[in-house]
């Protein structure tokens, strides 16, 4: 028998599945072009949802539902909520860019996002291996369709092309990984599989082989180093709005499978995957900020940074266990820093590829870091809103970056460990490197003189979410403290249960 308690814990889900093909249906009655009636139903249905969420998390409650496959805990309403905003606010940005370039002809943008956001919340709150890649799949499918949205674009099909290939054989290695610790184990849900490894009785040897698995298809979806091949060609030669979405949201959702997989489920096994999630997080950092460095293409260098940026959230997850002693405090130090760092990285990211997003218009793609040129003298604000971004990334104080990157380096230094305090050290001289193709961006929009007189305008919607969205970035390098308790808290919580 189902009780309350199982159907209380899959509202939010039970409502955007519903949305999501009503939605669908709803879009064949619409005439406009720019599927006017089609964004209002989405955003009253991603704002509902994002409520819900909120109001899940600020009760504190934990609870599992579904036979423990689905659990909805403070960690994950609160990453259920961002994910909400973040999909809202991308689509706000991408609905000016997807109609100038015919995208909107069909509705799949808002039916297709729906689905992509209802994946991330599978893969969220699942409490089950299975559930989780069952979410994973429906995040991917919808996000290849969508890089493919633009039929008639020779650039985004091989994108999306290569896209397919590469997440295949990455689902292939989460799905091989999952299968073996469910061979070793003899269960599929994640308290148990933790309460196996624990006692000491499975072979360690078959263990660590499907951890290997696993650890690389979480390295995928997450877009480090050494799997990082799809990052850049995808970032590309995806539609602009498209890949705001890509590198948004679902990176919320992807630290969250991280947390449920490697922290909840295989915390006993910390000693082996964080030796692979420290050469990972050197990989990432060493490569993004050096590739980035020879990018012209600002979607290419944004995507390097992306591989960077989340190679400081790996040095968040490696520092949560010293040797085999498991302090409850310095892992939710760790593991709360890392989700306050891919919080305010995915509000970033958006406002940044929201200004880029801004200055193409029908027949142009800003795409080039030469289109921003002279952006100050167009539009002091909007150039204003970039440097922010950028200098953000970057980890320049005041701005909510350098606290996040503070935030993480100290778990690292704290531990007293050489190994950590050495990478720790290393970090900082590679964002000192990176920041060399952030600044050159500033430079260019500064002092570089205006390729067009065209004074850049937007609809009054992304104006004002824009405009938040970058004040945020520097309110909350001022004063982060409300965020970093609240992820402090709920970290403390997902553990606690």
């Amino acid at each position: 028998m189902i009780d309350n308690i199982s159907w209380l814990s899959i509202y939010p889900e039970i409502v955007l599945l519903v949305m999501g093909c009503v939605i669908t249906l709803v879009d064949l009655g619409v005439k406009s072009a720019r599927r006017t009636g089609t964004y209002v139903l989405t955003m009253l249905t991603l704002a509902v949802v994002a409520v819900m969420q909120a109001n899940y998390a600020l009760s504190g409650n934990t609870f599992y539902g579904w036979s423990n496959m689905v659990v909805s805990d403070a960690m994950g309403n609160w990453l259920k909520c961002f994910a909400t905003v973040a999909m809202m606010v991308t689509l706000v940005y991408a609905r000016p860019y997807a109609g100038d370039r015919d995208m909107l002809r069909g509705g799949e943008l808002f039916s297709l996002s729906t689905f992509a956001l209802l994946g991330m919340f599978i893969m969220i709150s699942a409490n089950n291996l299975l559930l989780i890649y069952l979410g994973l799949e429906l995040l991917t499918l919808a996000s290849y369709a969508l890089v493919a949205l633009r039929r008639d674009h020779t650039v985004a099909t091989e994108a999306a092309m290569k896209y397919f290939v590469l997440g295949s054989l990455a689902s292939g290695f989460l799905l091989y990984g999952l299968s073996m610790v469910y061979g070793a184990t003899g269960s599929l849900d994640i308290g148990e599989v933790f309460k196996a490894i624990s006692s000491g009785e499975l072979k360690h040897q078959v263990l660590v082989f499907g951890l290997v698995f696993v650890v690389a298809g979480l390295a995928f979806k997450l877009g480090v180093a050494p799997f990082h091949m799809w990052v850049p060609d995808v970032y590309q030669g995806a539609p602009t709005a498209i890949t705001a979405l890509i590198g948004g949201a679902p990176k919320l959702a992807a630290f969250a499978i991280v947390i449920r997989l490697l922290v909840d489920g295989m915390l006993p096994l910390a000693f082996d995957w964080q030796q692979m999630l420290a050469v990972m997080a050197i990989a990432s950092l060493l490569v993004g900020n050096l590739a980035a460095i020879a990018q012209t293409n600002i979607k290419r260098m944004l995507a390097y940074s992306t591989i960077s940026q989340m190679g400081f959230v790996l040095l968040g997850l490696l520092s949560g266990v010293i040797g085999s002693e498991v302090d409850p405090t310095r892992a939710a130090n760790a593991y709360s820093s890392s989700m306050f760092y891919v919080v305010t990285y995915v509000l970033t990211t958006l406002a940044a590829f929201g200004v880029i997003l801004l200055l193409s218009r029908e027949g142009f793609e800003s795409e080039e870091i030469a289109d921003l040129a002279g952006l100050n003298q167009r539009s002091p604000l909007y150039a204003g809103i970039m440097a922010a971004c950028l200098f953000s990334m970057a980890g320049i104080p005041p701005l909510v970056g350098f606290y996040a990157k503070l935030a993480v380096l100290q778990p690292l230094v704290a531990s007293g460990q050489s190994f950590y305090i050495g990478l720790a050290v290393f970090a900082v001289i590679m964002s000192l490197i990176g920041a060399f193709y952030y600044l050159r961006v500033v430079k260019v929009m500064y002092f570089d003189k205006p390729l067009t007189a065209t004074t850049v305008s937007a609809p009054w919607d992304v104006r004002a979410v824009l405009t938040v969205n970058g004040a945020l970035v520097l309110i909350l390098g001022i004063v982060p403290g409300g965020l970093m308790s609240l992820c402090a808290d709920a970290i403390v919580r997902a553990l606690a249960s």
